[in-house]
């Protein structure tokens, strides 16, 4: 391995279900960490991985090259970036922000000019593998950016995912992630909806699941969601609550330029109806449960 000394210093912001193993992947590959989150457990997590738990934003950011940042929403990402105690007023003139969470593209876009005026460079990075692809570090990542800031990142991304692509001008990563998880949802709705059938029809489900997933059926979804919809077992992943955030992005998005989200849009209202029921904090496999209630069952 090389010389720790001549890699660069990361302050990682944000330490949830995702940041958390995804710090301690780049403590495994030799990186100095220093995170700052709003829980003293998860603070108290990195430091036990060999991180450096910070006390604020500013004292996590001002000595590091690269700030890392995973937070679940763009009023989050406003939150931590902007005002006196936020990342562009503390990190280092020529620093590299690394914004890993999944905002507006607008968001990215308006983060990369207000961070430039303080001679601070950033790229948009939103993943997709969720919690799994975050601790196997296999996850796939989105970038928009400069090609120069992409290839200055690309180590530090390669000890986080396997599919580390450049899509293009700041908010091209948040545009391509959005559209991900607009695919992720009406593919789960449409397993959903066949476990409901399969089941109802008194098929055997764990056959049924296998042979689909070795056909056309067959996805990283129903692979990744199998055992959730066998088992009825919803523990967060993902939340729904969060793919409730991601689908007011997509179809925001598309309206702006112009594309219909015809089966996109109903698939945002099942996420929404559900959340109403109060399955926010559920995995977004509980979209089951949706269409278990519509069919009679009593949920």
């Amino acid at each position: 391995m090389s010389n720790p000394a001549a890699l660069p210093k990361i302050a990682w912001i944000g330490l949830g279900i995702m940041g958390s193993p995804m710090s301690e992947n780049l403590l495994k590959a030799g990186y100095p960490v220093t995170g700052f989150t709003l829980e003293q457990d998860k603070l108290d997590r990195l430091a036990a991985a060999g991180g450096t738990a910070a006390g604020s934003i500013a004292e996590a950011v001002k000595d590091a090259d690269v700030v890392i940042t995973m937070v679940p929403a763009s009023p989050q990402v406003e939150a931590i970036s902007y005002g006196p105690e936020g990342i562009l007023e503390n990190a280092k003139q020529g620093a590299l922000i690394i914004d890993m969470s999944s905002i507006t593209p607008q968001t990215s876009i308006d983060l990369a000019k207000n961070a430039a005026e303080k001679g601070i460079r950033v790229i948009d990075a939103p993943v997709s593998g969720g919690e799994a692809g975050a601790i196997e570090a296999v996850l796939s990542i989105m970038v928009g950016g400069e090609q120069a800031d992409f290839d200055a990142a690309l180590p530090i991304l390669e000890a986080l995912g396997k599919t580390i692509v450049l899509c293009g001008p700041h908010g091209s990563g948040q545009t391509v992630k959005a559209a991900n998880q607009l695919i992720v949802a009406v593919n789960i709705q449409a397993c959903a909806e066949a476990v409901v059938f399969l089941e109802k029809s008194g098929v055997n489900l764990q056959a049924a699941l296998d042979v689909l997933n070795g056909g056309l059926a067959g996805s990283t979804v129903l692979t990744r969601k199998k055992d959730n919809f066998l088992n009825r077992d919803f523990k967060p992943g993902f939340r729904i609550d969060l793919h409730h955030k991601d689908m007011g992005i997509v179809t925001d998005a598309a309206r702006n330029v112009g594309a219909a989200l015809p089966v996109g849009a109903v698939v945002a209202q099942l996420v929404a109806s559900l959340r109403a029921q109060g399955d926010g904090g559920l995995d977004h496999s509980a979209l089951l449960r949706a269409v278990e209630r519509l069919s009679g069952a009593q949920v």
